[in-house]
């Protein structure tokens, strides 16, 4: 009997250990794994000529070890912190090029690096090379791809900062860029585990009441602020095709570059203390500024304080100008959004947005292009005589699309779209654009007639189509 629980005992003991035995990931059969793991159809860049396709190809489903990599949420991002770049990025691995001209079958980009993590893919004004990212396990690389010879190189890295978005931008004249990088003075994160608190942590309002959203991953304490700073802080050095570089402008938390289609001025946006707990990032204090092409200032655009507290509805907006931007059938003209109503969607006002416009050097006050009835949500520029806006509501699910001249204010601006944005069988589809004059996307203007080209869906199935819009009669025609 004796023995005979012994041998219980022992043979349960060899279960338990057996079930504890550490096994890795299993790999499921054949059929199945044939089933899930389906080649992707790669992404798509092609030129403004549709002559070079360049097709990004991806895997299905993220690896194990990228999926395991640390991640930081802190101030709304989510960020890889030993690397300087967006934990959730998409990553592609190999590159071809079909040029359409030559053969039918795309061509493979030679030069790759092994086991490739590429992304901010970035075409040159020019459209002859592709500026790109690849991340190693040090941290992000810049390398470039030649159109014409299919050969890529590496020309910088690893110590691109990618936390606030693309870190590169191309300058006009296809040999230079602008790019992020770590500053060398950069310091050490704060580890929140390693340390113990040495006290509580206190927020104030300041006896004010306002309503606001929930938002994820915000900054929760001194040293999350500590640590966001230290992530966002990058240097803007410029660097040429041979990967000769030197700084253009010095450490900031560089949000946004961009280059003026004349390719004579530049405009940063950055951010700028204090910082929020109950907001994140993009509602922190932000200036903009111009520089030229020498990294000497030249204007102070805006510089828009903290907004913590807006009025209630979700089409409230801040008073501040808004989507600075440069105006893309002009040489060096700024334009931006600002609200007339306050920001506030309850106030009863005919206009509750105003496009503006500033022209280089940016003298005196902007210029009121026009004013509509409900938010700004983008602009389409053509020439000195046409463009088109849109504006939405969320409330009722409108959307206007206004065609108007940027040359005569005094012009009412027509209304070409006036429909609920979630019906789909009336969508009217998007405006054909082309290079411009300083290879910017304008619209394609022949003959005072533009293009739409629509998905087409309807109740008797998907019929996609081209549509002729004449823009001074205002008449569709089918193509």
């Amino acid at each position: 009997m004796k023995k005979k629980l012994i041998t219980s005992i022992l043979t349960l003991t060899s279960l338990l250990l057996s079930s504890q035995e550490k096994t890795s990931y299993q790999i499921p059969k054949k059929e199945l794994l044939e089933l899930i793991d389906v080649e992707l159809a790669p992404s798509v860049i092609k030129d403004s000529k549709n002559e070079n396709f360049i097709l990004l190809y991806r895997d299905a489903y993220k690896s194990i070890s990228e999926l395991s990599q640390e991640e930081l949420r802190i101030a709304g991002l989510r960020v890889n912190p030993s690397k300087h770049i967006g934990s959730r990025t998409t990553y592609y691995k190999n590159i071809k090029v079909l040029k359409l001209s030559k053969s039918k079958e795309p061509s493979q980009l030679q030069g790759l690096p092994p086991n490739p993590k590429l992304s901010n893919f970035s075409i040159s004004p020019d459209e002859s090379k592709i500026a790109l990212t690849n991340t190693t396990n040090k941290g992000v690389e810049l390398w470039i791809a030649d159109l014409k010879t299919l050969m890529t190189k590496r020309i910088y890295g690893p110590n691109i900062n990618a936390t606030l978005g693309n870190p590169i931008t191309w300058l006009k004249n296809n040999s230079e860029l602008l790019i992020k990088t770590i500053p060398n003075n950069r310091k050490a994160l704060i580890d929140r585990n390693s340390i113990v608190p040495t006290g509580p942590t206190i927020t104030e309002n300041e006896g004010q009441k306002a309503q606001n959203r929930t938002y994820q991953d915000l900054i929760k304490n001194p040293d999350d602020a500590f640590n966001f700073t230290q992530l966002s802080l990058s240097d803007i050095i410029k660097i040429n095709l041979e990967g000769r570089e030197k700084r253009f402008l010095q450490s900031k938390m560089y949000r946004s570059v961009s280059v003026s289609p004349n390719g004579d001025l530049v405009m940063v946006s950055f951010i700028k203390k204090p910082f929020s707990y109950l907001v994140p990032y993009y509602r922190f204090p932000t200036e903009y500024r111009v520089y030229n092409v020498n990294g000497d200032v030249v204007k102070v655009i805006q510089d828009s304080p903290l907004s913590e507290e807006l009025p209630k509805g979700r089409m409230s907006t801040t008073t501040e100008p808004r989507n600075i931007g440069w105006r893309n059938d002009l040489g060096a003209s700024l334009y931006f959004f600002k609200a007339l109503d306050k920001g506030d969607p309850e106030n009863k006002v005919e206009y509750r947005d105003a496009l503006y416009q500033w022209d280089y050097p940016f003298k005196g006050y902007p210029k009121l292009l026009l004013k509509v009835n409900n938010r700004l949500s983008n602009v389409i520029w053509g020439n000195k005589n046409i463009a088109i806006v849109n504006d939405t509501w969320w409330n009722n699910r409108n959307v206007k699309t206004y065609l108007f001249n940027p040359s005569n204010t005094s012009k009412k601006a027509l209304i070409i779209e006036d429909r609920n944005y979630q019906d789909i069988y009336s969508d009217p589809g998007n405006f054909l654009m082309k290079n411009g004059k300083y290879n910017t996307k304008v619209l394609d203007i022949k003959n005072n007639n533009a293009f739409l080209i629509g998905s087409g869906f309807t109740e008797k199935g998907q019929f996609p189509f081209i549509d002729k819009l004449n823009l001074e009669k205002i008449f569709k025609e089918r193509l």
